[in-house]
């Protein structure tokens, strides 16, 4: 397993996933391809938070079409593919589907995809994704994974320092929940980001936040002396 200093990739962890995927003109996804500076990067998708749902595929065909790039995906679920490493280390550009964060690290887990997710961030591939495709490379954060009422993931990949609260704007059940977490220690210190807000991480560190709502709020949120802190985040905006 590499260290901080061997890291090559970048990780962007959105607020949405399928929000996202469904706005095939949000500058987001040129945003992430353009950190390639590859004309026509290898875009993968891993449809895994959802069980690998037809729809979801066929969404990110639309928004990462054969003009944008080359895209492919993966399915775990009735897997057809032999060598996964092959094929996600040939990558650029690994996006990560919103759902079920919990199922999905477990398959993932299963069948050795988290460790090959490391070696191509650390080889210098782009990570991303949205809500479970964003709080998967952090230590952990707030999920539905087991239906509602939120709880607390703690069992991320840890890529990434911290922990992340998707969808800051739009589910305010989320909140309670990941301020209690800080509080007691369940979660260190990370951030809470509005849907179509974006953390930009080169290898562990955060270079910024974009988005392309003009009011997208990031925070970083903190427990202090037994209080919460949110310090608000400089972030720009992609027109």
């Amino acid at each position: 397993m590499g260290t901080v200093e061997h890291v090559k990739g970048q990780i962007v962890a959105a607020g949405a996933g399928l929000g996202l995927m469904q706005r095939p003109d949000d500058p987001y996804h040129d945003f992430v391809l353009g950190l390639t500076g590859k004309e026509r990067p290898r875009v993968l998708f891993l449809p895994t938070a959802t069980g690998d749902d037809a729809s979801y595929i066929v969404s990110f065909y639309e928004t990462y079409h054969s003009d944008r790039c080359t895209p492919f995906h993966l399915r775990l679920f009735n897997r057809t593919v032999r060598d996964l490493r092959k094929l996600i280390l040939s990558c650029d550009v690994i996006t990560v589907g919103g759902g079920n964060t919990a199922n999905m690290l477990d398959v993932w887990r299963r069948q050795g995809v988290d460790e090959i997710l490391r070696e191509a961030w650390e080889q210098g591939a782009v990570l991303t994704g949205g809500s479970a495709g964003g709080l998967c490379w952090f230590h952990g954060g707030t999920t539905d994974s087991w239906g509602l009422p939120y709880q607390v993931l703690e069992d991320g990949l840890g890529f990434l320092d911290g922990s992340f609260c998707p969808h800051y704007d739009a589910e305010d059940g989320r909140r309670p929940v990941y301020r209690e977490a800080l509080l007691d220690g369940r979660l260190s210190g990370g951030y809470g980001v509005d849907n179509l807000v974006s953390l930009h991480f080169s290898g562990k560190e955060l270079v910024g936040a974009v988005s392309s709502q003009a009011d997208g709020q990031a925070l970083r949120i903190e427990a202090v002396d037994g209080e919460i802190v949110q310090t608000p985040l400089a972030v720009r905006y992609l027109k």
